[in-house]
């Protein structure tokens, strides 16, 4: 389901939902402050009750105490003194009302966007590899920072003004009346026009403002995109060519944000030479009323004249009776934008999760005296697939690293098929290759085992079970995998081992480092192990990175390895340590390997040699060699090549 949001289209074409429901949405995060909207509300009435009084006070000023005393040979200030003492208190609490609204809405506002973030965050981390895929990250980005940002501004800023609009509206709505009807009439007949003229214009604006939102996360994507692939930029002197296509993504957000814009931002001048107009027109009317005596109806009361004071009086209330009318209308443009932001933010939220139906879990186990395995408490460095059954009794598997893949299809998207037929054995132990083409579907397997995605038909088996039957989280966390990207995190060295193993030692993470092969380098960066890394360590050679990201898969100490071209990032030297690192981190493991360099993999138990998605030869070195086919090929060139 996609988020609502503003009336009017996205810039693919697609209709967007009414905003009545993003509203709703938004209201139930802001619904979790009720105690302190409400005190909210009650300051906005005071502010706005103080307002109103200050405006109805000009006539009693004039009416009650200035023209009496004109008249009056020994004039008495003391009433004046004491309405003005009113006043003033009014005055004082109307300031308060608005600090404390303001103190308030802050409050309200960041809690709000802290929560929406929050549930933002963690659902992004349930949605599957393929959102990611298919996403770009700068967009992704753009959430949580320009999207929420314009919900900031709904909230704290558009949200209060147009309630306090309101309550203003009907408060002088209620003065204006309880002195003259007719005056009231011409006030509320002259608003009408205004809101039309604004409808009008106000209408012309929401449809660009999704169209704004989806050019931002396009620059933002493409300038994350442009920083991160700085120097294949400069090396190929691509950098016009990278500026004209900025210049058309800038082109084209700078469009759209006109056309939201130049609306939006006529609607209060206009609103503003329309109250102008009011106020010359109300003078004239409410002079014509009087000097002909035309009989006053107000509320409760018929009766009199529309007296000087009551014109003056009004005069001010007309401002106060359209000036929130001319907030409501400035704030629309914040809205449409923060209900297209809304819209994004609430699309992601609504995107599926990743589905995981798995009931088999992996559990700490021992050996008993009959070779079974059962669930113990203590780490005892041996696992089990504990398997609940439908007739309540309980099947304890030990973990060995059987995988086999039975006759399994995989595409991306339905109409393409990526794999073929595909079948593999891996006994426990054992180390398989995979071998071929980029795009032959090395890569894709290995996602499928990791069920990044899930095959179209076929059977994976995990130690005699469906994987569709383990659950996801367990099932990875018995799977080490090392990438050719390696993606480390802000924070210490020691803190990136630790990544593989939250509760492994100091001890463990130094260990798992000798094993790879980091340790040396690693005790002669400034800080050791607690060296901090940044810029997913920036401050290391690409052969020291991939180091570390090998130490973190031995830190987790998984019975299954796999190898993405982990070492391909790494010269000669390099590469015969960390040889001999994964060498005895495979030991004993059932390790899947992706290499281009097949002097690599001339010690695996079995090499398959894939194209287009279909395993087109199988066996181990020698007896491929001896094949001269396509992997005698491959690998005959490869040597030539070194």
């Amino acid at each position: 389901m996609r988020g609502p949001g503003p009336r009017g289209r996205h810039g693919d074409g697609r209709k967007v939902k009414d905003a009545k429901g993003t509203i709703k949405r938004l209201l139930r995060y802001v619904a979790q402050y009720r105690i302190r909207l409400l005190l909210v509300m009650l300051c906005i009435v005071g502010n706005s009750v103080a307002s109103v009084m200050s405006s109805a006070f000009i006539r009693t000023l004039i009416d009650d105490h200035i023209t009496p005393m004109v008249a009056a040979v020994n004039p008495d200030f003391t009433g004046l003194a004491w309405a003005l003492v009113r006043m003033a208190c009014i005055y004082l609490t109307g300031m308060l009302c608005g600090f404390a609204q303001s103190r308030l809405m802050v409050m309200v506002s960041q809690g709000v966007l802290k929560k929406v973030r929050d549930d933002m965050f963690a659902h992004m981390q349930t949605l599957p590899i393929k959102y990611f895929d298919t996403h770009p990250y700068g967009s992704v980005m753009s959430h949580y920072t320009n999207d929420t940002d314009t919900l900031r501004m709904l909230i704290g800023q558009s949200l209060p003004s147009v309630f306090s609009s309101m309550i203003s509206i009907v408060s002088v709505f209620v003065a204006m009346i309880s002195q003259s009807l007719w005056l009231t009439l011409f006030v509320v007949l002259f608003t009408f026009l205004i809101m039309f003229v604004t409808g009008k214009v106000g209408a012309q604006s929401g449809k660009f403002f999704v169209k704004q939102q989806k050019s931002i996360a396009s620059v933002n994507g493409y300038i994350e995109e442009m920083i991160n692939g700085q120097k294949v930029v400069k090396v190929f002197n691509h950098e016009d060519k990278t500026v004209e296509e900025f210049d058309r993504r800038n082109n084209e957000l700078c469009e759209n944000a006109t056309s939201a814009n130049q609306f939006a931002n006529i609607m209060g001048p206009i609103n503003n030479n329309l109250g102008h107009i009011l106020y010359v027109l109300l003078a004239i009317f409410g002079a014509t009323l009087s000097i002909f005596n035309v009989p006053n109806v107000s509320l409760g009361s018929v009766g009199g004249t529309v007296t000087l004071g009551m014109i003056a009086s009004f005069l001010t209330l007309s401002r106060s009776f359209t000036m929130p009318i001319s907030q409501v209308t400035q704030q629309l443009a914040s809205v449409m934008m923060a209900l297209a932001g809304a819209e994004r933010i609430f699309t992601m939220m609504d995107e599926a999760s990743e589905e995981d139906d798995g009931y088999v879990t992996l559990v700490n186990a021992k050996r008993l005296p009959d070779g079974s395995v059962t669930e113990t408490s203590e780490r005892t460095g041996i696992w089990a697939w504990k398997h609940p059954h439908q007739d309540g009794t309980l099947t304890y598997t030990e973990l060995k690293g059987d995988i086999v893949l039975t006759d399994v299809d995989f595409g991306y998207v339905p109409e393409k098929t990526v794999l073929h037929d595909v079948s593999i054995y891996a006994r426990p132990g054992e180390k398989i290759a995979f071998v071929g083409a980029t795009g032959a579907g090395k890569t894709t397997i290995t996602n499928l085992i990791n069920r990044f995605y899930d095959i179209a038909d076929g059977k994976i088996r995990y130690d005699g079970i469906n994987i569709n039957k383990i659950k996801k989280a367990d099932l990875r966390r018995s799977l080490g995998v090392v990438l050719q990207d390696v993606n480390l995190f802000t924070g210490t060295v020691m803190e990136n081992l630790r990544y593989g193993n939250l509760q492994a030692t100091d001890e463990e993470c130094i260990a798992a480092a000798k094993l790879a092969g980091a340790d040396s380098f690693i005790r002669m960066l400034p800080e050791g192990y607690n060296t901090v890394l940044t810029g997913d360590g920036s401050g290391l050679s690409q052969g020291q990175r991939q180091l570390i990201s090998i130490a973190r898969a031995a830190v987790a100490d998984p019975p299954v390895m796999i190898l993405d071209e982990a070492t391909s990032s790494i010269d000669t030297r390099t590469e015969a340590i960390v040889q001999r690192g994964m060498d005895a981190l495979m030991k004993g493991r059932t390790v899947f390997v992706i290499a281009h360099r097949l002097s690599t993999v001339r010690n695996s138990d079995a090499i398959m040699v894939l194209d287009h998605g279909r395993i087109i030869e199988r066996g181990n070195h020698q007896t491929l060699i001896e094949q001269k086919g396509t992997y005698y090929k491959l690998y005959t060139g490869a040597f030539e090549l070194e």
